[in-house]
């Protein structure tokens, strides 16, 4: 059944047209909002677009498994699919780290979107590689608190760790990335 359902989602996802398709509106366990959020996790822990589909696919694909082996669902699936992601941003982000910086990856990208050189686009670029030099714990937070937006104690519970370790984490981020944006001069 599971592999039914993962089909039934892969096929509505490379359908044409664009529509909804109702068969995978009930079989699919992300609603739209939820999507979003998710491939917003993962782009902002570093996973390159063209990746970000599978990331999406990879979390759907563990709200299954886990309804499939009889667990719980999570009290906020919004909260846990965000968590995920992160994880998954951060699996990934260190793979990929003895290859190359994503910083540089991220760099290239922005200026080719782009070409105008606007102000925007530095600052983009500048935090983004902000992020990347960020430690994988304080990077998570950051992505998960202010981009995902989830409270504080949700992240705490999501990961595992005292609410004082995520603020603590959180502050640290952002002395750490309000110091590189200074230092280049962008804000």
């Amino acid at each position: 059944m599971l592999r039914r359902r993962a089909r039934r989602g892969q096929g509505a996802e490379h359908g044409a047209g664009g529509g909804t398709d109702p068969e995978r509106a009930a079989d699919d366990p992300l609603d739209a909002a939820q999507e979003r959020r998710v491939r917003a996790v993962l782009a902002l822990g570093g996973v390159p677009q063209a990746d970000l589909l599978d990331g999406v696919q990879q979390v759907r694909l563990r709200l299954l498994e886990r309804a499939a082996s009889g667990r719980e669902a999570p009290r906020d699936v919004s909260a846990w699919a965000a968590v995920v992601a992160s994880n998954l941003a951060v699996d990934w982000h260190r793979a990929k780290r003895r290859q190359e910086r994503i910083g540089e990856r991220l760099a290239s990208l922005r200026q080719w979107e782009h070409p105008s050189g606007e102000d925007t686009s530095v600052l983009s670029v500048a935090v983004a590689q902000g992020l990347d030099e960020l430690p994988d714990a304080q990077r998570q937070v950051l992505v998960l608190r202010f981009y995902a937006d989830l409270p504080v104690r949700s992240i705490a519970e999501q990961l595992g760790v005292p609410e004082g370790t995520v603020k603590s984490r959180l502050h640290t981020a952002v002395r750490a990335l309000r110091t590189r944006l200074h230092e280049d001069e962008v804000v």
